[in-house]
């Protein structure tokens, strides 16, 4: 299996992987693909790191490997979702996970939160409860400043030179989604497209990159289950040039769910993506 490429820069926790030049107008995001957990976290849990992994989207990372060298970034978070979530708001934490205050402006209301999927999740996949006692409020500012924050930070450094050697910019927020998410017995749904129902991006954007995976013998759905999440809202402006698209890929499509390794369709799934990738040198000067 090929690893990501080594040239490579680190802020904090955000791992970016620069092409020697960058030739296309898009920046792919990773930001559940992390797998360094803390000690901290492992000594808190109630579950083991078997079980911590549930919600990571594993290997993804390494799926789209090939974007620098076809000349674009790349993000990683080096991260685990389970301990910090970057594709939430950064307050939406639930107040009932911690002792002491948290800031005003902590997104009491907030349903993902509530529900313990907030930037510091409660629980993991299956709704899993992830720790034995409840953490120090400054535990999770801490968190918020150590981790969440350089990967947004370089996220939007990413964003901003795109647009400004281009004229726009698109944001591909990469993603797995469990194998039984949304299959029928009528319909087989390999992937799914999130565009915020269309505001997200160009319906351009959405339509080509349907047809590039069709073209590629994939079954595509668009928004259900998956319309997109924190990052996809908040950096998706079309209005200023910034076009975001989430995808969320299979696992069943490239990993052994019960065991989180990858199985011998990885290689075919990587190639594919990196058809994808190249795909996005037809585009033709800014097609919105």
């Amino acid at each position: 299996m090929n690893q990501l490429p080594s040239e490579i820069t680190t802020t904090g926790p955000a791992t970016v992987i620069l092409p020697p030049r960058q030739t296309l107008p898009v920046v792919f995001a990773s930001p559940h693909s992390g797998r360094h957990y803390p000690q901290d976290l492992i000594e808190r849990a109630r579950i083991g790191a078997f079980e911590l992994r549930a919600s990571e989207d594993a290997f993804v990372d390494q799926l789209f490997t090939a974007a620098p060298k076809l000349g674009a970034p790349l993000l990683c978070a080096t991260f685990p979702r389970a301990y910090v979530d970057v594709n939430r708001a950064a307050m939406e934490l639930d107040p009932r996970m911690f002792d002491g205050d948290l800031p005003e402006d902590n997104e009491i209301n907030s349903m993902r939160a509530l529900s313990g999927l907030g930037s510091i999740p409660r629980v993991v996949s299956g709704g899993v409860e992830i720790y034995k006692t409840r953490l120090p409020a400054e535990e999770a500012l801490s968190r918020i400043d150590t981790y969440y924050r350089p990967y947004h930070t370089a996220l939007q450094k990413l964003i901003d030179l795109t647009r400004a050697t281009f004229g726009y910019c698109i944001l591909i927020d990469c993603h797995s989604m469990p194998g039984d998410s949304c299959d029928s017995a009528k319909n087989r749904v390999d992937l799914v497209l999130g565009d915020c129902y269309g505001s997200s991006c160009h319906p351009s954007l959405t339509r080509f990159v349907d047809d590039c995976f069709r073209d590629m013998g994939f079954a595509p759905a668009h928004n259900d289950p998956y319309a997109g999440g924190y990052c996809t809202r908040h950096y998706g402006r079309p209005q200023e040039h910034v076009h975001s698209l989430q995808i969320e890929l299979s696992r069943a499509l490239y990993m052994d769910e019960t065991t989180i390794s990858p199985h011998r369709g990885f290689d075919v799934l990587r190639d594919q993506m990196t058809d994808l990738i190249s795909r996005f040198h037809d585009l033709d000067g800014n097609p919105f």
